[in-house]
């Protein structure tokens, strides 16, 4: 029987002849056959929306089916994130998103919370719908279940934070795991509260919610404390993902905790920046450094270089430093090294800098 995977096998073998590329000019086979599908690419990671439910007032989940160009690479795990890219008024807006999906599904689930002058979250709440086609890569994160699970385990989360802790709480359900788990999620009000109604179904797990507007609906009172886990045995693991006051909350009393955050730091402008002249040398142009990280100098100079959290997470904004000094804003490391790769969105200069952008 002539299976469908095997009408793709022989479909991606006749693309990758470079005979096709050949006969298809300049721009290459992907610029024709995207024409009648656009998944339909190798060299492109992408995803076609197959699926939009809007489960709350300020959230949209889009279930995405990848094309073979996203699934030849790295597998995904669970809490770990992808880059999405959109175009947005006509320009491309890539950022990190954490999947809720269990670890090995084929299709790729993302619940994308509105934020404030959240440009890419506002444009996807509005306007995505079944068909539409995003830009999907850069499997990546450290925020991942161990190869040998927790017998005991905790997991916190707050707001939009609930997308990845929710898919290593699915992956450990759908492998039959007998842990012990405990599941605390804060949201504003109940109404805004992801997947409410399936947390509540779930078996084998301990679920409690919070809600900081609405207190008298939830299961704990207030923000995050010890009260809150008083009747939860001592966890092997611990796994928060929220905004940083949630986050600090909970490593206060769990100092080892697993923790991502999705929320930006929040950067001062130095009173003194260093007067260095940061030089983008291939796009000519060169700037007198005012301390904001060198991605906010390039965009007032005029420059649009490709960016996904501005948080320095999803490595979308590296470009090579081919001289100077920068320092990292989070970690406060200096780099001094000729010819290395930084994040721009996260470095302000030491100095004089050369970046090849």
């Amino acid at each position: 029987m002539f299976t469908q995977t095997k009408t793709l096998s022989l479909r991606n073998r006749v693309l990758r002849s470079p005979l096709v590329d050949l006969l298809t000019g300049p721009h290459g086979v992907d610029r024709y056959t995207e024409l009648v599908e656009p998944t339909w690419t190798l060299g492109d990671s992408r995803a076609k929306v197959v699926a939009v439910r809007r489960q709350t007032p300020r959230s949209v989940t889009l279930t995405l089916e990848p094309n073979a160009a996203f699934t030849a690479g790295p597998a995904l795990r669970a809490g770990q994130h992808v880059n999405v890219t959109v175009e947005v008024d006509g320009r491309r807006q890539t950022r990190c998103y954490s999947p809720a999906n269990r670890e090995g599904d084929r299709l790729i689930e993302l619940t994308v919370g509105v934020h404030d002058d959240g440009r890419v979250s506002e444009h996807l709440f509005r306007h995505a719908r079944t068909g539409m086609v995003v830009g999907l890569d850069g499997v990546g994160g450290d925020f991942t279940l161990p190869a040998v699970r927790p017998k005991n385990v905790l997991f916190v989360s707050g707001g939009s934070g609930i997308t990845p802790v929710l898919s290593m709480v699915r992956t450990l359900v759908a492998e039959g795991s007998d842990a012990d788990i405990t599941f605390i999620h804060y949201a504003r009000t109940p109404e805004e509260a992801c997947y409410r109604k399936e947390l509540g179904a779930m078996t084998g797990v301990r679920v409690l919610h919070g809600y900081s507007r609405s207190a008298t609906d939830g299961d704990v009172t207030g923000y995050f404390g010890r009260a809150h886990v008083a009747d939860t045995p001592a966890p092997d693991a611990v796994y928060v993902c929220g905004p940083p006051a949630l986050v600090d909350a909970v490593r206060e009393y769990y100092p080892d905790a697993n923790f991502e955050s999705f929320v930006p730091p929040v950067f001062e402008v130095p009173e003194e920046a260093s007067g260095g002249t940061v030089s983008f040398a291939e796009s000519d142009v060169e700037v007198i450094d005012d301390g904001r990280s060198l991605l906010e100098q390039a965009e007032a100079a005029g420059l649009s270089p490709e960016n996904g959290c501005r948080m320095g997470i999803c490595h979308t904004c590296t470009r090579r430093k081919t001289s100077g000094a920068v320092k990292n804003r989070i970690t406060g490391a200096v780099s001094a090294a000729d010819e290395e790769d930084v994040q721009i969105c996260v470095s302000v200069p030491v100095g004089d800098v050369e970046l090849a952008l």
